[in-house]
């Protein structure tokens, strides 16, 4: 630990910047295919599951702020709209009804806060937080809670580039 700053030494190497690097262009993947999408369109479900993209961005915001901030740094994760939400079901379709430029500022400050967080703790780190109830496995480390995130925003960049080409037609808009 650094004496005058208290934060913890990371480190540099090619590695962590791929790692980085990777998460950065998936998050950015999901902002380009949402790109010009008519507001109406960010609530309509076109799976039999009934997702909607407001939905998916805003669960998108939450996970980076429960693995990255909850669980990596064992920080308190509260969310701008907890009050009155309803109890978390994994059962239940992600959807929202904030306005889009909410939701967008909402998943740009997470990833932002991410950031942050990463940017204090090496890879090889424990996290400081949980995942879960008790009886359920916990991550080892940071690099393994980055990797699970490359994971969960690309699958999450497929369902959007399927929903945005069953909205209106267009393909092609993640990044390449």
């Amino acid at each position: 630990m650094s004496v005058k700053d208290n934060t913890v030494p990371v480190e540099v190497d090619e590695d962590r910047q791929a790692l980085f690097d990777c998460l950065t262009y998936q998050r950015n993947s999901v902002l380009a295919i949402l790109a010009g999408l008519e507001e109406r369109d960010w609530y309509r479900s076109v799976v039999p599951s009934g997702w909607t993209i407001a939905g998916l961005v805003e669960h998108l915001g939450d996970a980076e702020g429960h693995w990255f901030q909850q669980v990596v740094a064992g920080m308190s994760h509260e969310l701008p709209w907890d009050e009155g939400r309803p109890p978390y079901d994994p059962n239940a379709a992600f959807v929202c009804n904030r306005p889009v430029a909410q939701i967008l500022a909402y998943y740009r400050d997470q990833c932002g806060r991410s950031d942050e967080v990463l940017g204090t703790v090496s890879l090889g780190a424990a996290p400081k937080g949980r995942h879960g109830g008790p009886d359920t496995d916990q991550p080892s480390d940071v690099r393994e809670i980055v990797l699970h995130m490359i994971e969960e925003t690309a699958c999450h960049s497929g369902h959007l580039d399927i929903a945005r080409e069953l909205l209106d037609g267009r393909t092609g808009l993640g990044l390449r």
